[in-house]
């Protein structure tokens, strides 16, 4: 067996595909072994320090040799730890110790395990945030430009995914925009609402009272918490999933398209493809970040009395999984909404073959004017529209609905009007007035905080 390269290793096993493949190095860190180890060492740093000004025997030769290893974990030496004690912090307890003989009877003194663990989740379920709400923020930009720029593109509306009246390219982008905007308040909200665990002890009874933390927990913060994130998570997991699902369906009809590179491959078997796989990526994603909220809701729900450890396992998974994936999705919606492709001829043929039926009642309005009369006008109408969607269904053909009123002398009088009544703006009500008002008062103040990082631009590796 040949195997080409260094680090074969690791070829050897299962890699998770959220960290391997798709997500950004900001988010991955968040919640890799060097930060929340890294973030113990600070947590008993402060502990020290703490108690220490509280009066107990800590000396300031003890919290400067802690300083001074707070980074050089030596993780093998961990994991055999571990392996022997089966017990995670006192292993790094150990191993903290180890490099800091004189201050090894003071680390963790008076502390319960959640003292480290359930902060350092804060910690990184916070700083996650904060690598969210930006990108959260671009994506929107993005899509407000291009709701913007296509405000009064008529467009035609689909309700049961069947042709309806006209909309405007720029009124539905704005639909996807009010649910990404709603997203943004529940992300910041649940980020803003995140509080520090503190000091409590084994049951929570606390001692040292500090006033950004929680005011009141069992061992660990209560795991609706973990709820309440990852609710907001998952909320915009179905958000991002809508959105993507209108962009596939509105790339088979070939009006919009997401970027294509220039030497992408759309199928293996049918080279003329141009699949619309970001769409697809974010959608597969998004499934898995709604999924991944059923974890928190069971957590939470059987969490016995003041803690069980039950949740221990299924944590470590869940939530970083959940930032990992909405870290994905967003990163790829940005690269989506940077180069969406509007093809207008394309709609405006859709809607040239669906607006004379559209156009009927606006014809009939125009023949009472010109004097006719409401009901014989209706049935000339019906009768004429029902022999068009002859030739549509039956025969293949194109609507000819037009060219039949234009052919019949009933309609003689109005016939210098057709054109201003099937013109497509005309259909489209205050859509463009919507647009506008809605980007200036809702939209652009929610992205005032994130001005100064709005220049990143997204190239995806995969």
């Amino acid at each position: 067996v040949c195997v080409c390269g260094g680090g074969a290793d690791e070829f050897m096993k299962y890699r998770s595909p959220l960290v391997s493949r798709y997500a950004s190095k900001e988010m991955a860190y968040n919640f890799s072994d060097r930060k929340k180890f890294t973030t113990w060492r600070k947590l008993w740093i402060y502990l020290a320090k703490a108690e220490k000004a509280l009066g107990l025997p800590i000396t300031d030769a003890q919290v400067l040799e802690m300083e001074s290893h707070e980074k050089d974990i030596d993780f093998a030496m961990a994991a055999d730890e571990e392996r022997k004690l089966r017990h995670d912090v006192m292993a790094h307890v150990h191993t903290f110790a180890h490099c800091c003989p004189t201050a090894a009877p003071i680390i963790h003194l008076g502390a319960t395990s959640c003292y480290v663990g359930d902060n350092t989740d804060l910690i990184m379920l916070r700083d996650g945030f904060d690598i969210l709400l930006p990108k959260l923020a671009r994506v929107i930009d993005r899509l407000a430009n291009f709701a913007e720029k296509y405000a009064d593109l008529p467009t035609l509306g689909f309700t049961h995914y069947q042709p309806a009246q006209l909309t405007t390219v720029g009124k539905r982008a704005c639909l996807w925009l009010q649910d990404l905007a709603m997203d943004m308040r529940n992300l910041q909200r649940a980020r803003d609402d995140l509080r520090f665990r503190g000091v409590k002890g084994t049951t929570g009874t606390q001692i040292i009272n500090k006033l950004t933390s929680y005011l009141v927990t069992g061992q660990t913060y209560s795991r609706k918490v973990d709820v309440d994130c990852l609710s907001s998570l998952a909320s915009l997991g179905a958000t991002v999933h809508k959105i993507c699902t209108d962009i596939r369906l509105l790339a088979n009809l070939k009006e919009i398209e997401e970027p294509f590179e220039k030497e992408q491959i759309g199928s293996s078997a049918m080279p003329y493809k141009r699949n619309p796989m970001r769409a697809e990526r974010c959608c597969s994603l998004a499934r898995h970040l709604v999924a991944l909220m059923s974890d928190p809701l069971q957590t939470a729900s059987v969490q016995w009395l003041e803690r069980t450890l039950d949740d221990s396992a299924n944590r470590r998974i869940s939530l970083p999984e959940s930032f990992l994936t909405a870290d994905i999705i967003l990163s790829t919606l940005q690269n989506i909404t940077e180069g969406l492709v509007v093809y207008p001829k394309v709609i405006e043929r859709h809607i040239r073959h669906e607006l004379p039926f559209m156009a009927t009642e606006n014809i009939i309005m125009a023949m009472v004017k010109a004097g006719g009369n409401r009901q014989d006008c209706h049935e000339k109408i019906r009768v004429l529209s029902q022999e068009a969607a002859a030739v549509v269904k039956q025969e293949g053909g194109d609507n000819d609905l037009l060219a039949r009123v234009q052919g019949d002398p009933y309609f003689a009088p109005i016939l210098g009007q057709l054109d201003t009544i099937l013109d497509p703006k005309t259909f489209i009500g205050r859509a463009p007035q919507q647009v506008s008002r809605f980007l200036s008062e809702e939209v652009r103040p929610q992205l005032e905080p994130y001005k100064a990082k709005m220049d990143v631009k997204i190239e995806l590796e995969l």
